[in-house]
Parts: C-alpha cells; sequence; structure tokens
C-alpha cells in the first residue's frame, strides 16, 4: 500500500467493522507514520458523535487525537465538520440536533484540507454502513470522496462475516480496498491464527499490519508498522 497521488491529495478512507474496533488507533498510526516519512498529513473526522462540552464547545476524543497525530494545522470545522454530543448513531444525533448531514459540504472540507497537506487520512464514524440521514450512509461519504479504503478488523468471534461483508460493500461502492488491519480485541479469541489465515485468503488486499491483544495500545509500535506498509 503505497503512497499514491489521487486528484489534489494522496489519502485513505478508514473504516472498520464495527465500532471500537481501532479505527482510530490506526488512522493516527497512518497520519504519524506519513509525518514520519516526511508527508504533510491531515486527519479528517467528517462525523463524531459522542462528545463533551469544554469552554462552550463540543469536543469529540477521535478528533482530537486525529489532531495530535497530523503535522499539519487545520481549522476545526474542516477536520471536524459534524460533532454531536450523545454517544449514539450519527443520523439518530444529527436528527434530534435537527441537523442534516450534507455529504457536499463535507467534501468541500476535504478538498480544503487536501490542498493544505499531501495526505488526508478520513476516519468514518462506526462501520461502513452506518446511516447519516434518510437515505444517505457512511460508503455514500467514502464514495464522495473517491479514497481508498482500509478496513479495520476488530479480531473477535464473528470477525471473518463481518469482514467479507464490508469488503463487499467497500468493492460495490466502487472504491478500492487498499489494505486490511487484524487488531485483535478480544484476547479469549479462540484460534485466532486460524481467523487470520481464513482472511487472507478471502479479501483479496493485503494485511498491513497485525496487532496482538496489548500491542494496539502502543501508538509508536502501530506507527512503526505502518510506515512499513506505506513504503
Amino acid at each position: 500500500m503505497t503512497l499514491q497521488a489521487g486528484g489534489t491529495s494522496r489519502g485513505f478512507f478508514v473504516t472498520g467493522t464495527d465500532t471500537g474496533v481501532g479505527k482510530t488507533l490506526v488512522a493516527c498510526g497512518l497520519l504519524r507514520a506519513c509525518a514520519g516519512l516526511g508527508v504533510r498529513a491531515v486527519g479528517m473526522k467528517p462525523v463524531a458523535a459522542g462528545s463533551r462540552v469544554e469552554h462552550g464547545r463540543l469536543v469529540n476524543d477521535d478528533v482530537r487525537a486525529l489532531g495530535l497525530a497530523g503535522n499539519v494545522a487545520a481549522p476545526g470545522e474542516l477536520v471536524n465538520p459534524y460533532c454531536f454530543e450523545p454517544p449514539i448513531a450519527p443520523h439518530i444525533a444529527a436528527a434530534q440536533a435537527g441537523v442534516l448531514i450534507d455529504l457536499d459540504r463535507v467534501q468541500h472540507a476535504f478538498l480544503q484540507l487536501a490542498a493544505i497537506a499531501d495526505c488526508v487520512i478520513v476516519e468514518g464514524a462506526g462501520g461502513f454502513r452506518v446511516p447519516l440521514g434518510s437515505h444517505t450512509d457512511t460508503s455514500d461519504l467514502a464514495a464522495a470522496l473517491g479514497l481508498r479504503v482500509v478496513l479495520v478488523v476488530g479480531m473477535r468471534l464473528g470477525c471473518i462475516n463481518h469482514a467479507l461483508l464490508t469488503a463487499s460493500a467497500v468493492r460495490s461502492a466502487g472504491l478500492t480496498l487498499a489494505g486490511w488491519v487484524a487488531n485483535h480485541i478480544d484476547p479469549a479469541l479462540v484460534c485466532a491464527d486460524e481467523n487470520v489465515a481464513a482472511l487472507r485468503g478471502r479479501l483479496h488486499a493485503p494485511m498491513l499490519a497485525r496487532f496482538a491483544y496489548g500491542e494496539n495500545a502502543d501508538p509508536a509500535l502501530v506507527a512503526s508498522r505502518l510506515s512499513v506498509a506505506l513504503l
């Protein structure tokens, strides 16, 4: 998975088999890896739900982590166009706030980020088909940006089915699955190696990195392994 020019920017869209599988970890790892290679990199999380009020404004931990991992300063409204307080599905949070998530606004923000950075790492919300509105979901957002996709597989019981369905959805959206990351989030997963082998044989995309349970708590280790994938 080498960095490759595409339009005005190089970058990736990071999605996952579910929520809580390590998307932010991998997105931040990619940002640190790019920065370590001398690439101007900025993170973006178009839609974030689950935030708190600090000094009169909403703050989301994932958005903050992305900002710290990159090496390009960017306005908050570009990095995170839509931020909601309750930790619920984005389309529900948006409806409760009386807000319509506009993909054109997201695309415009992305293009502004692409103009000031060599690489934009975009982190999705939840899984790849999480609804964003009555007729749109995260797959529509990813397709609007046109980036290659990195899939984070939360290695736990059921992950094979979840990963294969997500890969199929990515390709059905007309996007390229650039690679996937095996992130072990269940220390009790039985036959872990066999699960990884099954995914290697079926996802038809390179495995960029594999993190054992506990290793995924080390940002420097994550970045170093993903740096190899970017070379």
